[in-house]
């Protein structure tokens, strides 16, 4: 494969082109800031503290999102983009050192939310100054860069100004930050991004929602974490990884795949619009979800493991509860999203799945965390099964028919 002309060493990919390793490296910093993510919502159990570790979400994955694009082009191991990639994930690993201050700074040492602002203007910059490079020659999609900028420069400004403020005042100007971020995203015509590579950037989400199903199943540990091995701990455990199993079915039994052939059969003008509208925004909400329902998961743990806080009888209440339940409606949903957009089909079974999730809670309110659990690991496998059944055909004409 011939080298880029570019002014850094970087070489270009080609349509088979599949995740590196070092793109695998690079992800193990947003595993343990998903970690610190949940950690942050767990000790700070309200309604603001769970949209502060929203908000804290679409800042990772507009900061992995970036790369993602970027390594279609060339190759995350070769050359010079193996050092910016490294010096990238060293801001990266600074924003998750300081989730725990993001909103509420620390006595001593360096102000938390300011490091979080600097470290985001710093990978941000990284990542379009990179691509700058790379689009040596390519005037459209240098323009497009240029249209680029100034969103993810509001977004930084923004998030400096945040850190003057506290409370209410402080999370509306980090939502304006975001809004800034992604909402330019949006404005800028997607015909300018270029798009290589089909498998390589269906293969790159996926592998990021298993990280996410991955500190699901952490959150499930740390839960019990000190505690003495029960009945209850193993039976609440094992339903967990049941839920988590679930939504890896939902995924990555078709899903993937329809989504691969859909960016694949697109025509190269439009290919970009749709993996911006497909994977870079209707996958935020299934990390977003996942994450959730970690927080969920973690919450069951404690009240069946920690009997001296804690009766078996005793029911998941409040934001615990919510984040249980809405997590995987809110991951439901964005597969909803994520199969109209790419088949232009809607997915009544998960719909009908969400609203069920929904209708569920209020008759769950006085039923134990265990029971709680239990009834979103029957409803999650009740789908699977359906489904398996429902689209069996079709299913295996997808897998070992003709494209295999």
């Amino acid at each position: 494969m011939n080298t880029r002309r570019t002014p850094i060493k970087a070489q270009a990919t080609s349509e088979n082109h599949s995740v590196t390793t070092l793109e695998l490296f690079f992800d193990l910093v947003f595993v343990f800031a998903l970690t610190q993510i949940t950690a942050l919502m767990a000790h700070d159990l309200t309604w603001s503290g769970v949209i502060r570790g929203v908000l804290l979400i679409g800042l990772l994955w507009w900061s992995w999102i970036g790369f993602s694009w970027l390594c279609n082009l060339v190759k995350a191991d070769e050359g010079s983009i193996r050092g910016v990639m490294l010096a990238a994930m060293g801001a990266m690993f600074v924003i998750a050192l300081a989730i725990p201050e993001a909103f509420h700074d620390l006595p001593g040492g360096l102000p938390g939310p300011v490091v979080i602002a600097v470290a985001y203007f710093v990978f941000r910059a990284m990542h379009l100054w990179l691509f700058w490079l790379i689009a040596d020659g390519d005037p459209v999609l240098r323009r497009t860069l240029a249209r680029f900028a100034p969103a993810m420069v509001s977004a930084t400004a923004l998030l400096l100004v945040a850190s003057q403020f506290h409370g209410t005042t402080q999370t509306l100007i980090w939502a304006a930050a975001l809004a800034a971020d992604y909402g330019g995203t949006y404005l800028v015509d997607a015909r300018g991004w270029r798009l290589r590579s089909a498998a390589h950037f269906a293969e790159r989400h996926g592998l990021i929602v298993i990280i996410a199903l991955g500190e699901s199943i952490v959150a499930i540990g740390v839960g019990v974490t000190d505690l003495p091995i029960s009945w209850p701990i193993l039976v609440a455990s094992v339903l967990g990884l049941i839920v988590a199993a679930a939504l890896w079915w939902i995924y990555f039994d078709a899903t993937v795949i329809y989504g691969e052939r859909a960016l694949a059969a697109e025509p190269t003008e439009t290919r970009p619009k749709l993996a911006r509208d497909a994977y870079t925004f209707l996958h935020f909400p299934m990390v977003a979800g996942i994450v959730l329902l970690a927080l969920g998961l973690k919450k069951v743990l404690e009240y069946v493991g920690d009997t001296e806080h804690h009766h078996l009888d005793d029911p998941l209440k409040g934001i615990g509860l919510y984040a249980l339940f809405f997590g995987v409606v809110l991951y439901l949903l964005g597969h909803v999203g994520f199969k109209w957009r790419t088949t232009h089909q809607l997915g009544i079974s998960r719909l009908i799945t969400a609203a069920l999730c929904v209708a569920a809670l209020p008759l769950l309110l006085h039923v134990p965390a265990l029971g709680q659990l239990a009834v979103l690991a029957v409803l999650l496998t009740g789908l699977v099964a359906f489904e398996s059944v429902r689209f069996a055909q079709e299913r295996e004409a997808l897998r070992h028919g003709e494209h295999a």
